[in-house]
């Protein structure tokens, strides 16, 4: 998938630590039904094999159902089975070593905590877009350093070097459908979940609602805009 704008919004699922593939196939299934645009695998206490059986399958679940596919940590593995992008917190490796690595066509998401200097510095290595979080207390990460809402809005106020392109702002971390249009109000255009998404006893219905609360929030801000 090309670079192109908007590829990086709306309801984002990362993926729970779950070793059974085809549980985690049919929960995607159901995510993407209910509306979700955006899958992270993220596998951190899975092994290597795991999580290359993983990816793949996830990379052809993916592109049946048009989703955009990210591979958390790992840009090598990202590459490896033809994902869309990767995602790069503090320790992951470098950010212009994988924009080297995987060209222009390559999504390279960067954590930045609640830095927006760190961001700034990760768009100039090479990043296409940032994320900001916990935004809330989030069950995953307890201990995750807080980013206030002023956080988004202060990077959508960012640009790619030498672009008037505004690179897409993300929010994760205890985000739910309630307190969703809180975030996307604030200004983050994707929304990153993984409990509260695929922890929910009907997870179609739940990405619809985050869906449903992401869409009513944008339409908001563009009539505020306009």
């Amino acid at each position: 998938m090309d670079r192109e704008e908007g590829a990086v919004a709306g309801l984002y699922g990362i993926t729970p630590e779950w070793d059974d593939t085809g549980r985690l196939l049919e929960a995607v299934e159901a995510a993407a039904r209910g509306g979700m645009r955006v899958l992270q695998l993220r596998r951190k206490e899975a092994a290597p094999a795991k999580r290359l059986e993983q990816a793949r399958a996830l990379r052809e679940a993916c592109a049946r159902l048009g989703l955009v596919l990210i591979v958390n940590d790992d840009w090598r593995l990202a590459l490896d089975v033809g994902a869309d992008g990767v995602h790069l917190g503090r320790d992951d490796g470098d950010i212009a070593h994988a924009r080297q690595a995987g060209g222009a066509g390559l999504l390279i998401g960067a954590s930045c905590y609640n830095e927006p200097e760190r961001a700034r510095a990760a768009l100039a290595a090479g990043a296409d877009h940032v994320a900001f979080g916990a935004v809330f207390d989030s069950p995953t990460k307890p201990a995750a350093v807080h980013a206030p809402l002023s956080c988004l809005a202060e990077a959508r106020r960012l640009r790619l070097p030498g672009t008037g392109v505004r690179p897409p702002v993300v929010a994760i971390g205890g985000i739910t459908p309630q307190n969703a249009p809180l975030a996307a109000q604030a200004g983050a255009d994707a929304l990153a979940v993984i409990t509260a998404l695929f922890g929910a006893a009907d997870i179609e219905a739940t990405a619809r609602a985050f869906s449903q609360a992401w869409a009513g929030a944008s339409h908001d801000n563009a009539n505020r805009k306009a």
